[in-house]
């Protein structure tokens, strides 16, 4: 799918806001090689567009007392659309998946998971995750170290 045709002064934008979501209009206007007013304009067209989604904070999951963090390999005994739907509505409702990803081949859905630490984890394995409907297994793996993760996506051309 297409999206909207974008400039380089959009992309600008984009990669400026996505490093630092708290700058002021003034700052990413200098940057961007604009004055504040049509800068301004531009942003609200980008969020308008749906092209920017949302600002929020980053945060430190070891300093919130997150030790560790999970991936889930789900597999649905059946991928009719209703179940599918009903998985996803499910793990939605639960905070300590971060993501949810539907794949193709033999596993239905990837999640990240955090947890406080590995009794947490086995925890919410048995009470949440094993026992939703329709879930025929889960495999799990622990992260050991994480040496990326960058958050957002690249911004061609910048």
């Amino acid at each position: 799918m297409a999206g909207p045709s974008l400039d380089q002064i959009d992309r600008t934008i984009l990669h400026e806001l996505q490093e630092d979501g708290r700058m002021t209009n003034v700052d990413l206007a200098r940057k961007a090689g604009l004055t504040a007013p049509p800068c301004l304009r531009r942003v609200r067209a980008l969020e308008e567009a749906g092209v920017i989604e949302s600002y929020h904070a980053r945060l430190n999951a070891a300093a919130l007392g997150y030790g560790i963090t999970v991936f889930a390999l789900v597999s649905l005994r059946s991928q009719a659309e209703e179940d599918l739907r009903q998985f996803e509505a499910h793990v939605a409702a639960l905070p300590e998946v971060r993501e949810c990803h539907m794949l193709n081949g033999e596993i239905d859905f990837i999640l990240k998971i955090v947890a406080h630490d590995l009794q947490a984890f086995q925890q919410f394995l048995t009470s949440q995750l094993t026992t939703a409907p329709n879930v025929a297994s889960v495999k799990t793996s622990l992260t050991i170290r994480t040496s990326k993760d960058i958050a957002g996506i690249p911004v061609d051309g910048v």
